[in-house]
C-alpha cells in the first residue's frame, strides 16, 4: 500500500457518486488519473490537495489502474454527510461509511422486509462477471419491455456502484430499473446488509419482475481452482434456489481468450455450477453455427453439471438493442468474441421467458 499528497489540477468527469480526477503528485508525477468517491470523501475542486492511494497504479492493475482519493486536506471538517441509517459498510476501515439499509427499522420498508421470505418464483440472472450485465438486461428488455429489471452488485469485486459507468448508463436508458448494492458494495439505489435480503428487496421493495446478479467491475483471478470471483455466481444460485427463485447461469465462454483456462467455457463457470451450486440451474446455451456449441455442450458434462441442472438451448435472435451503449468484455465487443455475448443474451432471454 502507498499514499501520497497530490494537487487536483482539474476535474476530468463530475459524476454521481464519482469524480475523476488529473492530479500531479506531490512526487512530481502526473500520470494516471485519480477516482474520488463522493460518498467516502466529499466532491473535490481545483486546488485541493488530496491524499491518493497510488497501490494499484503502481502494480500496474486494468480495472483497479487509477490512483484512488483517500481523503482531502482541508481544515476543519471535511466532509459530513449522515445518512438516516445505523447500517456501517467498509465496517471497521479508516472509510466506513453509514447508509441507510433496507431492512434496518429507520427504513420506510422495513415492516416490508421483516416479511419479506420468497421470490416467488421470480427468474434471477446469476453472471460471472460485470460485463455481462448489459447484454444479460439488454435481451430481457427486447423480450419483455415492460418488464422491471433490478441489478444487485455483490461485494466480490469493486465495492463502490458509481465505478461502473456502464450501470448509471443502463439506468439512464431504462435497461435497469433498480439498483441494489449488496453487503459491503455501496452506492445502489437500495442498500442491503446480504445478499439473500438484496435478492429479496429486488422483488418486494424495487418490485422486479427478474433480477441480475454480478459481481462489480474487476473480477479477481489467481489460476486455481476456487480462487477467482467466479465463486461468487454458485454462492449467488445457492441464495436464489433458498428463496424460492429460479437460478439461470449465465455462461462465461469465449473464443478469443488466450487464457486456456478461459476459452471455451471458462473454468469459473464450470466451477460454479459443478462445485457450488447445490440447487439446479437453468443453463442457457445459444442456438449458433458455431463449433464452439458443441464443445459447450460437451464442457458441461464435467463434474455431471448435466445431470445436476437444466441445460437448454436457445434461440438468441441476434444481439439486442443496448441504446446506445457499448458492449465491451476485457476489451473485446461482440464483433471480436461473439460467443461470449450471445451467452449473455441466451441468459436473458430464457429468463424473460419465465417472467410470470
Amino acid at each position: 500500500m502507498r499514499l501520497v499528497w497530490a494537487t487536483v489540477g482539474k476535474i476530468v468527469q463530475d459524476l454521481e457518486g464519482l469524480q475523476r480526477l488529473d492530479v500531479l503528485l506531490d512526487e512530481g508525477e502526473s500520470g494516471p488519473q485519480a477516482l474520488c468517491y463522493t460518498m467516502l470523501s466529499g466532491r473535490c475542486a481545483r486546488g485541493d490537495r488530496v491524499l491518493v492511494n497510488t497501490t494499484a497504479v503502481d502494480l500496474g492493475l486494468g480495472t483497479g489502474g487509477d490512483h484512488l482519493v483517500v481523503a482531502r486536506g482541508i481544515r476543519g471538517v471535511v466532509f459530513d454527510e449522515p445518512s438516516a441509517g445505523h447500517i456501517m459498510k467498509l465496517r471497521y476501515t479508516p472509510l466506513q461509511r453509514d447508509v441507510l439499509s433496507v431492512e434496518e427499522q429507520g427504513s420506510p420498508h422495513h415492516d416490508t422486509m421483516a416479511h419479506a421470505t420468497t421470490l416467488d418464483g421470480m427468474p434471477v440472472v446469476c453472471c460471472g462477471l460485470h460485463s455481462q450485465v448489459l447484454p444479460v438486461t439488454a435481451a430481457v428488455k427486447r423480450a419483455r419491455p415492460e418488464a422491471r429489471v433490478a441489478y444487485v452488485m455483490t461485494d466480490g469485486a469493486a465495492l463502490p456502484l458509481a465505478l461502473s459507468q456502464v450501470v448509471s448508463r443502463m439506468t439512464a436508458a431504462g435497461l435497469v430499473n433498480a439498483t441494489i448494492t449488496s453487503g459491503q458494495a455501496f452506492g445502489g439505489d437500495i442498500e442491503a446488509v446480504n445478499l439473500h435480503s438484496a435478492l429479496l428487496a429486488a422483488r418486494h421493495v424495487a418490485g422486479a419482475d427478474v433480477a441480475v446478479v454480478a459481481i462489480g467491475p474487476g473480477v479477481v483471478g489467481t489460476a486455481t481452482p476456487f480462487g477467482h470471483g467466479g465463486v461468487a455466481q454458485g454462492e449467488a444460485m445457492n441464495a436464489v434456489g433458498s428463496l424460492g427463485g429460479v437460478p439461470v447461469a449465465c455462461l462465461r465462454v469465449s473464443s478469443a481468450d488466450s487464457r486456456p483456462r478461459h476459452q471455451g467455457v471458462s473454468h469459473h463457470t464450470l466451477t460454479a455450477l459443478g462445485k457450488i451450486a447445490l440447487v439446479r440451474v437453468v443453463v442457457p446455451v445459444p442456438e449458433l453455427e458455431s463449433p464452439m456449441i458443441d464443445g459447450m455442450v460437451s464442457a458441461l458434462a464435467v463434474d455431471m453439471i448435466a445431470e445436476k441442472h437444466h441445460i437448454e438451448r436457445v434461440e438468441i435472435g441476434g444481439m439486442p438493442d443496448t441504446r446506445g451503449i457499448s458492449m465491451r468484455s476485457m476489451g473485446r465487443g461482440a464483433e471480436d468474441d461473439p460467443v461470449f455475448f450471445a451467452a449473455a443474451v441466451a441468459a436473458g432471454c430464457a429468463a424473460a421467458a419465465r417472467i410470470s
